[in-house]
């Protein structure tokens, strides 16, 4: 009788020992986010850990890294409206983000019937060429004014961007009833 209790101790142990081997975790995930600040840009970095028990009971880790990559936008607001611009890709613009990162405001004066002038405070650089500009046209003048087109005209400028989502007559409404103010700030 001894022995029958002594032999099912033993039987029910290893019943239990081996439902305790066979027992998988649940799958556990930690993600950790980096955010590294580069002029212009933001990277973020996501690294997500998995735990998962493998065939030696032990468990395995996985390991993958996501990259995003988050431009710095310079936008542009008038009287407060902010206005949808497909800025250039040059040496011009890089240098109006720069400044543009502490909000600039910018008083602008009608010139001509057709545009709005304003002075940055500062030399830009330029790379002047002629050219016939059109409603909504964002141009430098002589390095240190911004122009923004409600009209057209022909002159050496340095191109910055186009104002774009407003026709003519939204523009000349914006732009062609007396001075205003724009802001320019980095944001995205």
């Amino acid at each position: 009788m001894k022995r029958a209790k002594s032999a099912i101790c033993v039987i029910m142990m290893m019943f239990v020992i081996s439902a305790c081997a066979g027992r998988t975790s649940n799958d556990s995930a930690v993600s950790i986010r980096e955010q590294e600040e580069i002029p212009g840009e933001a990277e973020e970095t996501t690294l997500t850990a998995s735990q998962e028990n493998g065939s030696n009971g032990m468990p395995e880790q996985e390991e993958s890294r996501e990259k995003v990559i988050v431009m710095d936008e310079l936008l542009l607001s008038v009287e407060d409206k902010n206005l949808s611009v497909e800025w250039e890709d040059n040496e011009s613009v890089d240098a109006l983000k720069d400044l543009a990162r502490s909000e600039m405001k910018i008083n602008m004066a009608m010139y001509g019937g057709f545009e709005q002038v304003g002075s940055i405070g500062t030399s830009l650089p330029r790379n002047d060429s002629q050219m016939t500009t059109s409603p909504g046209d964002i141009v430098l003048y002589s390095g240190n004014q911004i122009v923004i087109f409600y009209g057209s005209n022909s002159w050496a400028y340095t191109r910055l961007g186009k104002i774009t989502g407003l026709n003519e007559k939204e523009l000349e409404d914006t732009f062609g009833n007396g001075d205003v103010t724009i802001g320019l700030s980095v944001g995205g």
